[in-house]
């Protein structure tokens, strides 16, 4: 169970306020993410929203700490409440003697298959010939037949929903990782809250990014309101130093089953219809929960911006 918060407010009020309700309260909402389970508040179920609010309370609060400045409880809105829905963490398949994964996937203890690396996509032409597909940009799916590979030293494929990530690994035979089996993988045997260690290190990952928004869209230092969803997922974004990295050019940023950029670089979208992403990207690996327990609920199985990205499971072959 987790907890997701929605307020009623007006969308200009949504970034400051976020930036600062999650600032105070990330850690109770993640906490227990290691067992699958955290504190409950009593509340009234609500719809949440599925707009780019959740992203920008992020950025407003990096922009604050750009100019020097700080937000102020005092110049927020008053938050209607915090609600709780439900988070669907999956379980843990039992080990399967003589378990074997594809090569660009690892096997976990005989309980699944994941990829290596974080995905990107390819498309298959009429032909059947597959080339890359584009990494920068929102995916356009109509009239493409698109599929997810784990591959080293490429752009992984950001700018993308959950339910696009989920087709993408059904058309490579595999599904999206249940949130358990992605906490899993990313905290290796040693259950390591960053997978290489329990203490952050500066730059293992990429989490120490630049932020992109306040390059190109300087006005987000002032207000919000002046992007949408466009902006969020202008091509752009990711092709700035201090951004995405290659898939596992960060080669330490791994563990001993021998996955990469599992905390850092992108979001990755896990099965959870709720919408749940998980790890961080390059500039956040900490607001939502450290390292691997960092979680993200705030959004739509459809949303989709810069940061979002995904990888695969499947379950093993037998031997």
């Amino acid at each position: 169970m987790c907890l997701r918060r929605s307020v009623r407010l007006p969308v200009v009020a949504f970034g400051l306020v976020l930036a600062v309700t999650y600032g105070l309260h990330a850690g109770a909402d993640d906490a227990s993410a290691g067992t699958g389970t955290a504190s409950a508040t009593k509340t009234t179920p609500k719809k949440k929203p599925s707009t780019a609010e959740g992203h920008r309370r992020r950025e407003k609060k990096q922009a604050k700490s750009a100019e020097g400045g700080a937000v102020r409880r005092g110049d927020l809105p008053s938050v209607a409440r915090r609600v709780k829905a439900r988070c669907d963490e999956g379980q843990l398949p039992s080990a399967v003697p003589g378990a074997a994964c594809p090569i660009e996937m690892t096997n976990v203890e005989n309980r699944f298959c994941i990829d290596r690396w974080e995905d990107a996509l390819v498309e298959t032409l009429e032909d059947g010939r597959e080339v890359p597909w584009p990494p920068f940009g929102a995916v356009e799916e109509d009239g493409h037949a698109l599929r997810a590979v784990s591959r080293p030293r490429v752009y992984p494929q950001a700018y993308i929903s959950g339910a696009q990530a989920a087709r993408a690994c059904a058309a490579a035979g595999k599904r999206l990782c249940a949130p358990i089996e992605w906490r899993k993988a990313c905290m290796g045997p040693g259950e390591t809250t960053f997978g290489y260690g329990n203490e952050r290190i500066t730059g293992r990952c990429n989490d120490s990014g630049r932020s992109p928004m306040l390059r190109l869209f300087p006005q987000v230092a002032v207000s919000w309101t002046t992007v949408g969803m466009t902006e969020m997922n202008d091509a752009r974004l990711n092709q700035l130093d201090g951004t995405l990295a290659p898939t596992g050019s960060h080669e330490e940023c791994t563990n001993e089953y021998g996955v990469f950029d599992m905390v850092g670089n992108l979001h990755e979208w896990t099965s959870d219809p709720n919408g749940t992403f998980q790890g961080g990207y390059y500039l956040d690996t900490h607001r939502n929960g450290d390292g691997c327990t960092y979680r993200t609920v705030a959004h739509e199985f459809s949303y989709h911006d810069y940061s979002t990205g995904f990888r695969c499971c499947a379950e093993p072959a037998v031997q």
